[in-house]
């Protein structure tokens, strides 16, 4: 009898615990606002480990961390132009895409868009001229590495300008598109995507030598609910709707990508990009940019502050706090536990795992 009571006592304290526990603040994985010490509206994020990073924005703005974002440093502008794009090869090498102010006087024959190259992490910025003759007044909306000496970069009117000697020269590729280019991914410097306007989604097994258009079609079974969003984007993309912009693209491997783009638009392709399906997201704002890890497990980020996560390739999408209500622009992962996320009004936010 008393071996009774003692394991309903036990039994009792057990059940306490555990919803003592319960009531505990819960731990999860979460986004969290960094203070920047800047109010510039800042278009991109680059971290090459998980302390070493940087963001960059209007009128020059460069910050850069050390500390995983727990302190930014706001750093000389290394020029008094807009920064629109930020990529890093490896931690001393890095590109930004510039853009010249409709304000400031040009010399003629000057390019609209032009490129700056670090090779000492940011400490010095060099120009790099990408654009000549009837392409300089050709707006510049990113650039891409494949690795250190394979590079492009994309713009207006189907503007793609290829490198392969770490951007000593630039050639200019012919895509079968005259629209806006916003996106691109590369996962080696023959494999390749390019997004943009127009529901435009391009992809390249040889370098760029050639490329060849994908074609938006319906919903995936997971996403039946959106079919009649998913028809109605097949349509504008058939009719070549410039309205209807992909922004950024991400793959996981040589075949399974997923792209994002206006009015909360999310693609995702098994076959390397040669058809894509619409999934639900969730969303009706902008997406901006889209990173995933894995088949399975991706991000999302967008105007409104919207941040939306897939643990199952997209099959459903949840929407996540990302305590802001800015734009947030780009995306940077360092392994699927830490990623920022920048935008609007100086924002970083960061997402710890």
């Amino acid at each position: 009898m008393r071996g009774v009571r003692a394991a309903r006592r036990l039994a009792v304290a057990f059940c306490l615990l555990t919803f003592a526990f319960c009531l505990l603040p819960s731990a999860r994985a979460a986004w969290s606002k960094q203070k920047t010490g800047s109010f510039a509206w800042l278009h991109a994020v680059f971290f090459v480990d998980e302390r070493r990073g940087w963001a960059v924005g209007g009128r020059g703005a460069l910050l850069e961390t050390v500390d995983g974002g727990e302190s930014w440093r706001v750093r000389r502008p290394p020029t008094e132009d807009a920064i629109k794009d930020l990529f890093f090869t490896d931690a001393s090498t890095g590109w930004a895409v510039c853009e010249r102010s409709i304000y400031m006087p040009m010399k003629k024959d000057e390019s609209v868009s032009y490129l700056l190259k670090t090779t000492d992490g940011g400490e010095t910025w060099t120009r790099v001229d990408v654009t000549h003759g009837e392409d300089v007044d050709l707006k510049l909306a990113g650039v891409r590495f494949a690795d250190s000496a394979h590079g492009w970069a994309f713009g207006e009117s189907g503007a793609l300008f290829a490198t392969a000697d770490g951007g000593a020269s630039w050639t200019r590729q012919r895509v079968p598109t005259r629209h806006l280019l916003l996106g691109a991914t590369f996962l080696d410097a023959q494999t390749g995507w390019v997004v943009g306007a127009g529901a435009t989604l391009l992809y390249t097994n040889d370098g760029g030598a050639s490329w060849r258009e994908g074609v938006a079609g319906g919903a995936s079974s997971q996403a039946a609910a959106s079919e009649a969003a998913a028809r109605e984007a097949a349509t504008r993309a058939a009719q070549g709707d410039s309205s209807l912009r992909v922004n950024a693209v991400s793959f996981a491997d040589a075949r399974r990508g997923w792209a994002v783009g206006a009015r909360g638009a999310v693609f995702a392709t098994t076959d390397g990009g040669r058809t894509w399906r619409e999934q639900a997201s969730g969303t009706e704002s902008d997406l901006f940019d889209v990173k995933f890890f894995d088949a399975r497990e991706g991000w999302a980020v967008g105007a409104d502050g919207v941040a939306i996560h897939t643990s199952d390739g997209g099959a459903t999408w949840q929407s996540e706090p990302t305590g802001t209500q800015h734009a947030l622009e780009r995306l940077s992962f360092v392994g699927r536990t830490r990623g920022w996320a920048a935008g609007f009004g100086g924002t970083i936010i960061v997402f710890k795992s």
